[in-house]
């Protein structure tokens, strides 16, 4: 089955409501690779609350919990060179 992130009602807690392969969408750690980072600043533009970019023009997660799950993928997967890595609470990877 392909990964799919459904979008919640208005109002209801998108944590909760998002999903990859049928299941619960929920953010365990959130990885930016300094590597890859070319301080793009896409992964802002989606989640200001989550990311921001340091003294070197990379980007940093300064607030893991800075936005709902949905979100944070949505972030990581606005980013060019796919520096964000995302992982579950168990810490299988999720993206990319």
């Amino acid at each position: 089955m392909e990964n799919q992130v459904k979008t919640p009602p208005a109002g209801e807690d998108k944590t909760k409501l998002g999903t990859v392969s049928g299941e619960q969408l929920k953010i365990g750690k959130i990885i930016v690779d300094r590597n890859l980072c070319i301080g793009a600043a896409s992964c802002i533009a989606v989640a200001p609350g989550v990311f921001e970019l340091d003294s070197e023009n990379k980007a940093v997660v300064y607030n893991a919990e800075g936005a709902d799950a949905e979100t944070i993928l949505l972030a990581a997967k606005s980013c060019p060179t796919m520096a964000i890595i995302v992982f579950d609470p168990e810490g299988k990877q999720i993206y990319p």
